[in-house]
């Protein structure tokens, strides 16, 4: 089975997600999305391509290496 290539997280893999993460980060990013209005899987990826490119915006705009 091969994965397909996605440009932006689904919100049941954002709650997949989220359910791994320490309580203290899953609270913080649901807290965040909620100041922004933006839904938490669209913070969730933006974090994570901040992360990997501190130019990214979001998964489309990452490329890793870059940034650091």
């Amino acid at each position: 089975m091969q994965a397909e290539a996605k440009e932006k997280l689904s919100s049941a893999d954002a709650e997949v997600l989220l359910r791994c993460l320490p309580k203290r980060i899953q609270e913080a990013l649901i807290t965040r999305a909620a100041e922004i209005e933006y839904p938490v899987e669209a913070v969730l990826e933006m974090a994570i391509a901040s992360f990997l490119d501190t130019e990214a915006i979001g998964f489309a705009d990452c490329k890793p290496g870059r940034g650091q």
